[in-house]
Protein backbone atom coordinates (compact mmCIF):
# COMPACT_ATOMS: atom_id res chain seq x y z
CA UNK A 1 0.00 0.00 0.00
CA UNK A 2 2.89 2.43 0.62
CA UNK A 3 3.28 3.17 -3.27
CA UNK A 4 -0.20 4.33 -3.04
CA UNK A 5 0.32 6.51 -0.81
CA UNK A 6 3.48 7.93 -2.96
CA UNK A 7 1.15 8.44 -5.90
CA UNK A 8 -1.49 10.33 -4.14
CA UNK A 9 1.23 12.76 -3.05
CA UNK A 10 2.60 13.07 -6.14
CA UNK A 11 -0.22 13.80 -8.12
CA UNK A 12 0.82 17.33 -9.47
CA UNK A 13 -2.95 18.22 -10.52
CA UNK A 14 -6.47 17.21 -9.71
CA UNK A 15 -6.86 15.14 -13.18
CA UNK A 16 -3.50 12.89 -12.18
CA UNK A 17 -5.10 12.67 -8.35
CA UNK A 18 -8.30 11.94 -10.38
CA UNK A 19 -6.43 8.49 -12.05
CA UNK A 20 -5.16 7.56 -8.86
CA UNK A 21 -9.12 7.38 -7.26
CA UNK A 22 -10.32 5.33 -9.64
CA UNK A 23 -7.36 3.16 -9.76
CA UNK A 24 -7.58 2.82 -5.56
CA UNK A 25 -11.44 3.19 -5.26
CA UNK A 26 -13.15 2.23 -8.33
CA UNK A 27 -15.61 -0.57 -8.57
CA UNK A 28 -11.95 -2.45 -10.75
CA UNK A 29 -9.43 -0.84 -8.27
CA UNK A 30 -6.86 -1.92 -5.87
CA UNK A 31 -9.12 -2.17 -2.90
CA UNK A 32 -12.01 -3.61 -4.67
CA UNK A 33 -9.67 -6.56 -5.56
CA UNK A 34 -8.66 -7.00 -2.25
CA UNK A 35 -12.00 -6.72 -0.79
CA UNK A 36 -12.76 -10.45 -3.33
CA UNK A 37 -10.10 -11.99 -2.07
CA UNK A 38 -11.67 -12.14 1.56
CA UNK A 39 -13.35 -15.55 0.01
CA UNK A 40 -10.07 -17.19 0.17
CA UNK A 41 -8.85 -16.16 3.87
CA UNK A 42 -9.65 -18.91 6.56
CA UNK A 43 -12.67 -18.11 8.44
CA UNK A 44 -10.88 -17.57 11.73
CA UNK A 45 -8.59 -14.41 9.48
CA UNK A 46 -11.55 -12.61 7.82
CA UNK A 47 -12.12 -10.07 10.54
CA UNK A 48 -8.83 -9.27 11.53
CA UNK A 49 -8.13 -8.98 7.49
CA UNK A 50 -11.67 -7.06 6.89
CA UNK A 51 -9.91 -5.02 10.23
CA UNK A 52 -7.06 -4.09 8.39
CA UNK A 53 -8.25 -3.47 4.65
CA UNK A 54 -10.61 -1.12 5.89
CA UNK A 55 -8.03 1.14 8.10
CA UNK A 56 -5.60 1.19 5.24
CA UNK A 57 -8.89 2.16 3.10
CA UNK A 58 -9.90 5.18 5.41
CA UNK A 59 -6.42 6.04 5.60
CA UNK A 60 -6.08 5.98 1.90
CA UNK A 61 -8.97 7.63 1.70
CA UNK A 62 -7.85 10.19 4.06
CA UNK A 63 -4.66 11.08 2.31
CA UNK A 64 -6.63 11.54 -0.94
CA UNK A 65 -9.02 14.06 0.40
CA UNK A 66 -5.93 16.01 1.86
CA UNK A 67 -4.38 16.24 -1.40
CA UNK A 68 -7.46 16.90 -3.18
CA UNK A 69 -8.28 20.18 -1.35
CA UNK A 70 -4.45 21.35 -1.32
CA UNK A 71 -4.54 20.81 -5.35
CA UNK A 72 -7.54 22.86 -5.40
CA UNK A 73 -6.74 25.30 -3.78
CA UNK A 74 -3.22 25.94 -5.14
CA UNK A 75 -5.46 25.74 -8.62
CA UNK A 76 -7.83 28.39 -6.99
CA UNK A 77 -4.78 30.62 -6.14
CA UNK A 78 -3.61 30.36 -9.72
CA UNK A 79 -6.74 30.90 -11.16
CA UNK A 80 -7.35 34.27 -8.86
CA UNK A 81 -4.20 34.96 -9.57
CA UNK A 82 -4.18 34.89 -13.58
CA UNK A 83 -7.57 36.79 -13.03
CA UNK A 84 -6.26 39.53 -10.99
CA UNK A 85 -7.67 43.12 -12.19
CA UNK A 86 -5.06 46.48 -10.99
CA UNK A 87 -7.93 48.54 -10.18
CA UNK A 88 -5.13 51.33 -10.24
CA UNK A 89 -4.51 50.68 -13.84
CA UNK A 90 -6.22 52.86 -16.21
CA UNK A 91 -8.44 50.94 -18.81
CA UNK A 92 -9.11 52.34 -21.90
CA UNK A 93 -12.24 50.05 -22.08
CA UNK A 94 -14.31 51.72 -19.44
CA UNK A 95 -16.92 53.93 -20.91
CA UNK A 96 -17.38 57.79 -19.95
CA UNK A 97 -20.12 58.86 -17.41
CA UNK A 98 -22.44 61.66 -18.39
CA UNK A 99 -25.14 63.76 -16.76
CA UNK A 100 -28.44 62.51 -16.62
CA UNK A 101 -30.44 63.86 -19.17
CA UNK A 102 -33.11 65.99 -17.42
CA UNK A 103 -29.99 67.19 -14.80
CA UNK A 104 -28.17 67.94 -18.68
CA UNK A 105 -30.91 70.09 -19.90
CA UNK A 106 -31.79 72.00 -16.29
CA UNK A 107 -28.09 73.17 -16.30
CA UNK A 108 -28.42 74.78 -19.51
CA UNK A 109 -31.00 76.72 -18.78
CA UNK A 110 -29.81 77.98 -15.91
CA UNK A 111 -26.50 78.47 -17.44
CA UNK A 112 -28.57 81.01 -20.03
CA UNK A 113 -30.38 82.65 -16.93
CA UNK A 114 -27.18 83.13 -14.94
CA UNK A 115 -26.29 84.69 -17.82
CA UNK A 116 -28.58 86.62 -18.25
CA UNK A 117 -27.89 88.19 -14.59
CA UNK A 118 -30.77 85.91 -12.83
CA UNK A 119 -29.78 85.10 -9.37
CA UNK A 120 -30.76 81.10 -8.44
CA UNK A 121 -32.75 80.64 -5.45
CA UNK A 122 -33.60 77.17 -3.81
CA UNK A 123 -36.58 76.26 -1.10
CA UNK A 124 -38.01 73.89 0.88
CA UNK A 125 -39.85 70.93 -0.93
CA UNK A 126 -42.57 70.43 2.13
CA UNK A 127 -44.32 73.67 2.18
CA UNK A 128 -47.63 74.82 3.78
CA UNK A 129 -50.76 76.12 1.87
CA UNK A 130 -49.99 79.70 2.05
CA UNK A 131 -46.58 79.48 0.52
CA UNK A 132 -47.88 77.06 -2.35
CA UNK A 133 -51.64 78.83 -2.85
CA UNK A 134 -53.17 81.25 -1.18
CA UNK A 135 -50.19 84.23 -1.71
CA UNK A 136 -50.34 83.02 -5.45
CA UNK A 137 -53.97 84.28 -5.17
CA UNK A 138 -54.87 80.51 -5.07
CA UNK A 139 -57.62 80.97 -2.34
CA UNK A 140 -59.33 77.36 -0.45
CA UNK A 141 -61.57 75.96 -2.93
CA UNK A 142 -60.70 77.54 -5.80
CA UNK A 143 -61.18 75.39 -8.79
CA UNK A 144 -57.42 76.14 -10.39
CA UNK A 145 -56.20 74.26 -7.47
CA UNK A 146 -57.62 71.17 -9.24
CA UNK A 147 -54.59 71.23 -11.95
CA UNK A 148 -52.20 70.95 -8.91
CA UNK A 149 -53.72 68.17 -6.96
CA UNK A 150 -50.50 67.61 -4.63
CA UNK A 151 -49.61 65.05 -1.85
CA UNK A 152 -50.76 66.34 1.79
CA UNK A 153 -49.57 66.02 5.38
CA UNK A 154 -51.41 67.27 8.62
CA UNK A 155 -51.66 70.58 9.55
CA UNK A 156 -52.09 71.84 5.60
CA UNK A 157 -48.36 71.03 5.10
CA UNK A 158 -47.62 69.07 1.57
CA UNK A 159 -45.02 68.64 -1.00
CA UNK A 160 -44.47 71.72 -3.15
CA UNK A 161 -46.91 71.72 -6.38
CA UNK A 162 -44.47 73.88 -8.16
CA UNK A 163 -41.41 76.10 -7.71
CA UNK A 164 -43.28 79.32 -6.69
CA UNK A 165 -43.56 79.11 -2.88
CA UNK A 166 -39.36 79.75 -3.78
CA UNK A 167 -40.14 82.94 -5.31
CA UNK A 168 -42.85 84.11 -2.79
CA UNK A 169 -40.10 83.52 0.25
CA UNK A 170 -37.80 85.37 -1.85
CA UNK A 171 -39.90 88.38 -2.22
CA UNK A 172 -40.83 88.44 1.37
CA UNK A 173 -37.55 88.40 2.43
CA UNK A 174 -36.08 90.91 0.01
CA UNK A 175 -36.86 94.25 -1.73
CA UNK A 176 -37.15 95.13 -5.35
CA UNK A 177 -35.90 95.19 -7.57
CA UNK A 178 -35.74 90.92 -7.91
CA UNK A 179 -34.24 88.80 -10.67
CA UNK A 180 -34.44 85.44 -9.88
CA UNK A 181 -35.30 81.94 -11.27
CA UNK A 182 -36.18 78.71 -9.13
CA UNK A 183 -35.16 75.34 -10.00
CA UNK A 184 -36.12 72.54 -8.21
CA UNK A 185 -38.06 69.11 -8.19
CA UNK A 186 -42.40 69.63 -7.56
CA UNK A 187 -44.83 67.00 -6.91
CA UNK A 188 -48.33 66.40 -8.29
CA UNK A 189 -50.91 63.18 -8.61
CA UNK A 190 -49.97 62.45 -12.12
CA UNK A 191 -48.51 59.16 -13.81
CA UNK A 192 -49.35 58.97 -17.39
CA UNK A 193 -46.88 59.32 -20.77
CA UNK A 194 -46.27 62.92 -20.33
CA UNK A 195 -46.66 62.89 -16.59
CA UNK A 196 -44.75 61.75 -13.37
CA UNK A 197 -45.50 62.24 -9.73
CA UNK A 198 -42.26 64.09 -9.44
CA UNK A 199 -41.09 66.20 -11.99
CA UNK A 200 -38.34 69.12 -12.06
CA UNK A 201 -39.28 72.79 -12.67
CA UNK A 202 -38.02 76.08 -13.13
CA UNK A 203 -39.61 79.18 -12.55
CA UNK A 204 -38.54 83.07 -13.15
CA UNK A 205 -39.73 85.74 -11.80
CA UNK A 206 -38.37 89.72 -12.44
CA UNK A 207 -39.73 92.44 -10.28
CA UNK A 208 -39.11 96.30 -10.15
CA UNK A 209 -40.66 99.76 -10.11
CA UNK A 210 -43.46 100.28 -12.09
CA UNK A 211 -43.45 101.22 -15.89
CA UNK A 212 -39.88 98.81 -15.60
CA UNK A 213 -40.90 96.32 -16.78
CA UNK A 214 -43.86 95.31 -19.43
CA UNK A 215 -44.70 92.18 -21.08
CA UNK A 216 -42.71 93.14 -24.23
CA UNK A 217 -39.77 92.61 -22.20
CA UNK A 218 -40.77 88.82 -20.86
CA UNK A 219 -41.99 88.18 -24.62
CA UNK A 220 -38.08 89.30 -25.64
CA UNK A 221 -36.04 87.14 -23.19
CA UNK A 222 -38.16 84.16 -23.76
CA UNK A 223 -38.12 84.20 -27.62
CA UNK A 224 -34.45 84.45 -27.20
CA UNK A 225 -34.40 82.06 -24.30
CA UNK A 226 -36.33 79.65 -26.66
CA UNK A 227 -33.52 80.26 -29.33
CA UNK A 228 -30.85 79.13 -27.42
CA UNK A 229 -32.28 76.03 -26.47
CA UNK A 230 -34.08 74.71 -29.51
CA UNK A 231 -32.61 76.92 -32.59
CA UNK A 232 -34.00 77.83 -35.53
CA UNK A 233 -37.77 77.89 -34.32
CA UNK A 234 -40.74 79.84 -34.48
CA UNK A 235 -42.11 81.17 -31.28
CA UNK A 236 -46.13 82.38 -30.67
CA UNK A 237 -47.83 83.85 -27.54
CA UNK A 238 -51.49 82.56 -26.93
CA UNK A 239 -53.23 84.24 -24.39
CA UNK A 240 -54.20 81.87 -21.64
CA UNK A 241 -55.31 81.95 -17.52
CA UNK A 242 -52.94 81.49 -14.80
CA UNK A 243 -53.98 82.76 -11.59
CA UNK A 244 -50.97 84.49 -10.24
CA UNK A 245 -49.89 86.15 -13.68
CA UNK A 246 -52.81 88.84 -15.54
CA UNK A 247 -52.48 88.74 -18.41
CA UNK A 248 -51.29 85.06 -18.96
CA UNK A 249 -49.63 83.40 -21.71
CA UNK A 250 -48.78 80.16 -23.25
CA UNK A 251 -45.23 79.90 -25.47
CA UNK A 252 -45.29 77.72 -27.80
CA UNK A 253 -42.70 76.81 -30.71
CA UNK A 254 -43.02 75.49 -34.25
CA UNK A 255 -42.46 71.66 -33.71
CA UNK A 256 -38.65 70.25 -33.67
CA UNK A 257 -39.84 67.04 -35.03
CA UNK A 258 -41.63 68.08 -38.29
CA UNK A 259 -40.47 71.84 -38.44
CA UNK A 260 -43.98 73.21 -38.48
CA UNK A 261 -45.85 71.12 -41.22
CA UNK A 262 -47.77 69.03 -39.08
CA UNK A 263 -47.02 65.72 -37.23
CA UNK A 264 -48.23 63.09 -34.78
CA UNK A 265 -46.24 64.92 -31.75
CA UNK A 266 -47.54 68.04 -32.35
CA UNK A 267 -50.98 66.68 -33.05
CA UNK A 268 -50.74 67.56 -36.82
CA UNK A 269 -50.95 71.91 -35.57
CA UNK A 270 -46.89 72.58 -35.85
CA UNK A 271 -46.85 73.77 -32.83
CA UNK A 272 -45.64 72.39 -29.18
CA UNK A 273 -46.60 74.16 -26.32
CA UNK A 274 -43.32 74.33 -23.96
CA UNK A 275 -44.07 76.81 -21.09
CA UNK A 276 -46.46 79.73 -19.36
CA UNK A 277 -45.96 83.14 -18.46
CA UNK A 278 -47.46 86.58 -17.81
CA UNK A 279 -47.15 89.64 -15.71
CA UNK A 280 -47.81 89.19 -12.09
CA UNK A 281 -51.09 89.82 -10.68
CA UNK A 282 -51.30 92.58 -8.42
CA UNK A 283 -53.32 89.74 -5.10
CA UNK A 284 -49.34 88.21 -5.62
CA UNK A 285 -47.73 91.70 -4.64
CA UNK A 286 -50.70 92.38 -2.53
CA UNK A 287 -49.89 88.77 -0.35
CA UNK A 288 -46.08 89.74 -0.02
CA UNK A 289 -46.71 93.37 0.84
CA UNK A 290 -45.18 95.24 -2.79
CA UNK A 291 -46.55 98.23 -3.54
CA UNK A 292 -45.62 100.24 -7.11
CA UNK A 293 -43.86 97.43 -8.20
CA UNK A 294 -44.54 95.45 -11.62
CA UNK A 295 -43.04 92.12 -13.02
CA UNK A 296 -43.18 89.35 -14.95
CA UNK A 297 -42.96 85.45 -14.04
CA UNK A 298 -42.91 82.19 -16.46
CA UNK A 299 -42.72 78.47 -15.24
CA UNK A 300 -41.11 75.88 -17.55
CA UNK A 301 -41.08 71.68 -17.13
CA UNK A 302 -37.67 70.74 -17.64
CA UNK A 303 -38.79 67.02 -18.48
CA UNK A 304 -40.51 68.47 -20.99
CA UNK A 305 -37.32 70.49 -22.43
CA UNK A 306 -35.38 67.45 -22.28
CA UNK A 307 -38.13 65.16 -23.65
CA UNK A 308 -38.36 67.37 -26.82
CA UNK A 309 -34.30 67.66 -27.32
CA UNK A 310 -33.60 63.98 -27.17
CA UNK A 311 -36.90 63.22 -28.62
CA UNK A 312 -37.74 60.84 -26.19
CA UNK A 313 -41.20 59.35 -26.27
CA UNK A 314 -42.32 58.75 -22.70
CA UNK A 315 -41.41 60.78 -19.92
CA UNK A 316 -41.52 57.78 -17.65
CA UNK A 317 -38.69 56.16 -18.79
CA UNK A 318 -36.42 59.25 -17.74
CA UNK A 319 -36.91 57.82 -14.26
CA UNK A 320 -36.75 54.20 -14.99
CA UNK A 321 -32.77 54.20 -14.84
CA UNK A 322 -32.18 52.05 -18.32
CA UNK A 323 -28.85 52.02 -19.05
CA UNK A 324 -29.34 51.32 -22.45
CA UNK A 325 -31.64 54.75 -22.50
CA UNK A 326 -28.73 56.72 -20.72
CA UNK A 327 -26.31 55.55 -22.21
CA UNK A 328 -26.94 57.58 -25.42
CA UNK A 329 -26.32 61.12 -23.44
CA UNK A 330 -22.32 60.12 -22.89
Amino acid sequence: MKEWYNKINKAINIDALEEVRIALFGKRGLLATEFAKMKDVPNEQKAQFAKDLNAHKQNLMNEFTAKKIALETEALKEAMKAEAIDVSMFSTSSSAGALHPVMETMDRIVEYFSSMNFAVKTGKMVEDDFHNFEALNLPKYHPARDMQDTFYFKDEMLLRTHTSPVQIRTMLEMKPPIRMIAPGAVFRRDYDLTHTPMFHQIEGLLVDEVGKVSFANLKFILEDFLKYMFSDVAVRFRPSFFPFTEPSAEVDISCVFCKGEGCRVCSHTGWLEVLGCGIVDPNVFEAVNYKDVSGYAFGLGVERFAMLIHQIGDLRSLFEGDIKLLEQFQ
